[in-house]
């Protein structure tokens, strides 16, 4: 963005030093951790992350590389009291989009249905709902996301959760399939969201 400064290498560095910084920190609360809800554990925690992902963010940013990991973000409110063998697992994810591009949107959506050899291929593609439908009947959900701003779409906020469940009959849920989630039954979630950027930010001000 014009008139914004840019990462610099050095922010980098800084970044990566306060990472190892934030590992050590959080492997000595661990050390001394007291009982299984430790306050002092959950605060390296949550250091760790923010750490790992302003690190993350400015490698990104400055070398146009990512790192290998990713930090889910876990809330105390949110234990886990499912079974600890689960017989089967449900994955559901959402993400959001805006619209950003309509005009884009629409181009893309006529040509991937030309080229699917229908007869009359694209020209049923006059409104953004249709051409969405196209688009997510030729792209799967992944690749959808991977091309949203070349397809006029921009990304917002995004959650996956890993939940524990009691394996169903095939066909059995399908009416109703976001019903009846249990959050203690959830064994993994992870998010990302625009919301979390002010923090990112107060942590690579202070880096500066």
């Amino acid at each position: 963005m014009t008139g914004v400064a840019q990462p610099t290498p050095e922010q980098v560095r800084a970044a990566a030093e306060a990472l190892k910084s934030a590992v050590d920190r959080h492997l000595a609360a661990v050390e001394r951790r007291q009982g299984e809800s430790d306050p002092a554990v959950f605060a390296a925690y949550d250091e760790l992350a923010s750490a790992a992902e302003a690190y993350d963010e400015l490698l990104y940013d400055v070398y146009d590389e990512v790192t290998p990991f990713e930090v889910p973000d876990r809330s105390e409110a949110e234990e886990y009291l499912g079974p600890e063998n689960p017989d089967a697992i449900s994955v559901l994810i959402r993400r959001d989009y805006l619209v950003k591009d309509a005009l884009t949107l629409l181009d893309h959506a006529r040509r991937a249905d030309a080229e699917a050899e229908e007869p009359g291929g694209g020209e049923g593609v006059e409104t953004t709902s249709t051409a969405l439908a196209v688009l997510f009947d030729v792209y799967d959900p992944d690749e959808i996301a991977a091309r949203a701003e070349e397809i006029g779409l921009e990304s917002g906020d995004s959650t996956l959760w890993v939940t524990a469940i009691e394996q169903a009959e095939p066909g059995e849920w399908l009416d109703a399939p976001f019903d009846d989630v249990d959050p203690q039954g959830v064994i993994y979630r992870f998010e990302t969201s625009t919301a979390y950027e002010d923090d990112l930010e107060a942590l690579e001000e202070d880096l500066r």
